[in-house]
């Protein structure tokens, strides 16, 4: 099945509409951040979510913090954090990727709103650039998006 059919299964019956989704995106790695919001903007307008509001912070181990204060304001029904953490030399790959994971599904569990991960954790650019595809290709951010709406459905 093409990533195109897969997603299509996922929005089927989905709707959006009515929905406020917050996208809370690292500022680092910033080229494959940027394939990713465009990713989560293309799920979140397939959807017909009408109201999206961004906050960007420094890198992915602010995300869980940023999420928590976005959930807690009232302003969305759901977030979708994005980011990318890349492998480097040292153990600082394992820090940001296991606290951001922890903190985001913290941050989730602890306000009731849902805040979809869309990070894509990684050993080098390339994996980095293939899990952030156009239109067509696969994209983390997009398919976040659509976690957040269907989890939103959910709880709401």
């Amino acid at each position: 099945m093409a990533s195109g059919d897969k997603r299509a299964h996922l929005l089927e019956g989905l709707s959006g509409h009515g929905l406020r989704v917050g996208i809370i995106r690292a500022r680092w790695n910033t080229e494959i951040v940027n394939r990713l919001a465009d990713g989560v903007r293309r799920g979140l307008d397939q959807l017909d979510v009408g109201v999206v509001v961004e906050r960007s912070v420094p890198g992915c181990f602010e995300l869980p913090l940023a999420a928590k204060h976005l959930a807690l304001s009232g302003e969305v029904d759901a977030i979708v954090c994005i980011g990318a953490v890349i492998r480097g030399e040292t153990t600082h790959y394992e820090l940001v990727s296991e606290g951001a994971a922890n903190g985001i599904m913290a941050a989730q569990l602890e306000t009731g709103r849902p805040i979809a991960f869309g990070l894509v954790t990684v050993e080098d650019e390339a994996q980095a650039l293939a899990r952030s595809e156009g239109p067509g290709g696969h994209n983390v951010g997009e398919e976040a998006a659509i976690v957040a709406v269907e989890m939103a459905r959910l709880v709401g």
